[in-house]
């Protein structure tokens, strides 16, 4: 009874927190952002907060600046599905599925409908998310307070391999990312020994490659590149948007989609490696198995509509409660939340509820708030978002440029980290250009120090003995499950590969 009266205590306190101007005002600039990027295509959250990762250090508080990118990840949940109703494009990458049918209600005059469902299935599925959030996330990190060495190791090498093995089409490209990842933030001083390495003569490198140049170049500069030598046509099937509130009959078809995708982004987003993308194609998946005419979907079905738009919403919400509660990030948009908190000087965590309520609380009550504004923004200001799809990308292009020079200089003020930005951002077009995610790669980064950390703690503990990590009952539990899963993935190749020679 204690734990709940605390629980009700520090999001009240939240509240108090998140209900100051200076937060209200970032947490709607964040929102603002946060639909304009779902909404440009080419555009991602994870581009757009390492763009704002150097503003991270002139903002005084660090609740302020996580409010601010945290309204960037779940609001681009919303923007995304606009684009893809109106011109078959997704803004964001969770926002793919919506492609399939939200594109076919718009052929049929729907649009409306369709998008009145996508951003009322994404406030109720986002709203559920943070309540999740606040209840599960308290106990959770208690139970975090049991971890040492050996379970750390063992959490950050099962979220690595599973962002890996579920993230993207190819699970030897994922490895590969993630390998040159850890690569590379192994680069400067040995945390143990404090050997210099892999810094090739360079002096600036002693410090480790720095995270936001990093990020800005692979996503920023990467994908700018990409999107240059693409043609977006964006044509838009209607100019007037018209019956936003949906019917009755909608609202019957819908009520169960958005519930079950809610539920399902909720328990997918807690997973490692879990995330928006992977949540809506199984809450698509599931509504076309359940639906009693699945011959509809990919037709116009609003169920097609509301169950991923509610599963990537909800999963957006409780991709925060691994980072807030363990201290490992599932994502790579949420990789850059973990980058701002430690450029503030805090550690996400066990100890993030005790040492730092107020940065918990303020962001968890912020995402109450924030879900509001995205609704009120995205139903009765849908007409002015789609102007925005008139803007032409080589416009949009030279400004991202000239913001990521200027944010990458701002950090350490030397044309070093300009010309380092750029060497990345051409590795990370020829990356897109065979077909290799970026993401594994910045996660491993991020996790690789904690990964080195707790193997070599670890071992010091167990005199060099391996077994440690499979003698203790939480990290043997999770190296087991390890197995399994890759088993279960190897199993799985195995039978597709015969499956293709019959």
């Amino acid at each position: 009874m204690d734990e709940i009266f605390g629980m009700f205590q520090g999001l009240a306190n939240g509240f108090g927190i998140a209900f100051s101007l200076t937060n209200l005002t970032f947490a709607l600039i964040g929102a603002v952002l946060g639909t304009i990027v779902g909404i440009l295509p080419g555009l991602g959250p994870a581009a757009t907060i390492s763009l704002l990762l150097p503003l991270s250090f002139k903002i005084g508080s660090p609740v302020t600046s996580i409010i601010m990118m945290a309204g960037i990840f779940y609001g681009a949940m919303y923007g995304g599905s606009t684009t893809s109703i109106l011109v078959n494009i997704p803004g964001e990458a969770a926002s793919v599925v919506t492609c399939i049918d939200g594109y076919q209600m718009a052929l049929k005059g729907r649009a409306g409908p369709a998008l009145g469902i996508a951003a009322i299935g994404s406030f109720v599925a986002g709203t559920i998310g943070v309540i999740g959030l606040t209840f599960v996330a308290p106990p959770l990190a208690e139970f975090a307070l049991k971890f040492g060495p050996p379970e750390y190791f063992a959490l950050t090498l099962l979220g690595l391999l599973m962002a890996t093995l579920l993230g993207g089409t190819s699970i030897v490209k994922g490895l590969i990312m993630v390998v040159l990842g850890l690569l590379l933030g192994s680069v400067g001083l040995d945390p143990i020994s404090g050997a210099i390495r892999f810094t090739w003569g360079f002096f600036m490198l002693q410090e480790g490659v720095d995270f936001v140049t990093l990020a800005m170049g692979m996503f920023g500069i990467g994908e700018i590149l990409i999107n240059l030598e693409k043609e977006l046509t964006t044509e838009l099937v209607t100019r007037k948007i018209t019956h936003l509130w949906p019917t009755l009959k909608d609202w019957a078809e819908s009520k169960w989609a958005i519930l079950r995708g809610s539920l399902i982004g909720f328990f997918i987003g807690i997973l490692p490696g879990g995330g928006a993308v992977i949540s809506s194609l199984v809450s698509y998946a599931v509504e076309k198995k359940v639906s009693k005419h699945p011959e509809e979907f990919g037709k116009g079905a609003i169920q097609g509509v509301a169950g991923p738009e509610s599963a990537n919403n909800s999963a957006a919400s409780t991709s925060f409660i691994p980072l807030l509660t363990l201290g490992i990030p599932g994502n790579a948009s949420i990789a850059m939340i973990f980058a701002a908190l430690l450029i503030q000087g805090v550690q996400p965590g066990p100890f993030l509820i005790t040492e730092h309520p107020d940065v918990f609380w303020g962001v968890v009550a912020s995402m109450y708030i924030g879900n509001v504004m995205l609704l009120i923004l995205n139903l009765p200001m849908v007409g002015i978002w789609v102007q925005l799809l008139r803007v032409p990308y080589a416009i949009l292009a030279p400004i991202i440029v000239l913001f990521c020079c200027i944010g990458v200089y701002s950090i350490r003020n030397t044309v070093f980290d300009i010309w380092v930005m750029g060497i990345f951002g051409v590795i990370g077009y020829f990356f897109r250009k065979v077909d290799m995610e970026p993401g594994p790669l910045i996660l491993a980064f991020v996790l690789g120090p904690i990964l080195e950390r707790s193997l070599r703690q670890a071992l010091l503990i167990s005199a060099g003995s391996p077994f440690i990590f499979f003698s203790r009952p939480i990290s043997g539990a999770m190296m087991g499950f390890l197995i399994l899963f890759i088993l279960i993935q190897f199993i799985r190749a195995i039978r597709g590969k015969g499956i293709k020679a019959e």
